[in-house]
């Protein structure tokens, strides 16, 4: 069984970025998460990743579809 709550070292390995930028998406609002113990570890459900990665395929179709492959984009 999969653990509910994952460290932001743990998610920014799903989604193969930095720690850092996990932080970033975290304190910004981008990423829902809470702030859990004493020391106010940060944590992510994973739910809430799922949904978050659902969102962005959602929001790059959107792009995708707003902004057509031209011709001189396919040379490139």
């Amino acid at each position: 069984m999969e653990p509910r709550f994952l460290l932001l070292s743990e998610v920014a390995a799903e989604l193969n970025v930095s720690d850092s930028q996990v932080y970033h998406m975290v304190r910004r609002g981008e990423l829902p998460a809470i702030k859990i113990g004493g020391r106010g570890q940060w944590r992510v459900e994973r739910a809430r990743l799922e949904e978050y990665i659902a969102a962005k395929y959602a929001e790059t179709a959107e792009w995708v579809a707003q902004n057509p492959l031209t011709e001189r984009d396919e040379e490139a």
